[in-house]
């Protein structure tokens, strides 16, 4: 459920005042991840990596309530539900985007990956879950990029996760993830903190 709230009665009220005009409200913080397990689990057990890595995305924004809220226009919504976005390749040759809604179960939230993103890469149609806050992802897995720091186009306020190939070491395997998000949605210690939650759940993913 998506709910229009007021955002003096939340810990947001001052970033509210401070960034809803600012002309570039957003931040990108990037660091460097271990994703070794990711890729394991990946090559043993058939699973995507891109899809472990959504899930894993879901997991620890559902441990930030930031995540919860999002600033739309001159208002602050909260949500009681997350989905993830993914950028899929459709069958023309062009772009979609796939909305999934995040659960704690793996395997239904494989299952939901799956066939949305056939769905959308066979009728080249995007699809949006509206009463969801929706984290976008972007993954450009031909290169090996640093970093990534999206436009910004004063329209869509929603957090962006993105990466490019990982690297292979001998020991373990390495991925730089961007995280663009807005201000008035969050701060700097809450996305550093998101980032280590999202470290974490690589680690812990089962």
């Amino acid at each position: 459920m998506k709910q229009e709230i007021n955002p003096q009665e939340t810990n947001r009220a001052y970033a509210f005042e401070m960034w809803m005009k600012s002309p570039m409200p957003m931040v990108t913080l990037t660091k460097t991840f271990d994703v070794t397990r990711l890729l394991m689990l990946s090559k043993r057990g058939g699973w995507k990596f891109t899809m472990l890595l959504c899930w894993c995305i879901g997991k620890a924004a559902s441990r930030i309530e930031e995540f919860r809220m999002l600033p739309e226009g001159d208002k602050l919504y909260q949500y009681d539900k997350l989905a993830i976005d993914v950028i899929v390749n459709n069958c023309k040759g062009g772009i979609n985007s796939c909305s999934i809604p995040y659960t704690e179960n793996l395997e239904q939230f494989n299952a939901e990956y799956l066939s949305r993103t056939q769905k959308v890469s066979e009728s080249c149609e995007s699809i949006t879950i509206e009463d969801a806050m929706v984290i976008g992802t972007s993954a450009m897995v031909e290169t090996e990029l640093d970093s990534i720091v999206n436009q910004y186009s004063g329209v869509f306020n929603n957090p962006m996760v993105m990466w490019g190939k990982y690297r292979k070491g001998w020991f373990k395997t390495t991925l730089p993830i961007s995280f663009q998000f807005h201000h008035t949605q969050m701060d700097g210690g809450d996305a550093a903190r998101f980032l280590g939650e999202l470290q974490g759940c690589v680690n812990e993913i089962k």
